[in-house]
């Protein structure tokens, strides 16, 4: 069931590589698949860090910025994450 699992997480990060940058979903999509995998993984994990940087000014950008980070550690350390994005880039140590 973990396969289940990994393989949702990868493919929000893909959907979110798809919703951000079009043209760059579209170019990614002709290199080899694990290399597609680890692209969308590592996009969907910066997107993210990046969203709360540029998107967020109704909110305490520094605290989510700490807890994203303290989350991907934690992650990193535990091999498994509940936020799909994280579980997805964490899987590419």
């Amino acid at each position: 069931m973990l396969q289940l699992y990994n393989d949702a997480s990868f493919r929000i990060s893909k959907i979110v590589t798809h919703c951000y940058s079009t043209s760059f979903y579209i170019a990614v999509s002709l290199l080899d698949t694990e290399t597609r995998k680890a692209i969308y993984s590592i996009y969907g994990f910066v997107r993210f860090a990046d969203e709360i940087v540029d998107t967020f000014h109704d909110f305490n950008k520094k605290d989510l910025l700490t807890k994203f980070e303290s989350s991907y550690y934690k992650a990193y350390k535990d091999g498994i994450s509940l936020n799909p994005v994280l579980h997805s880039f964490q899987r590419l140590k």
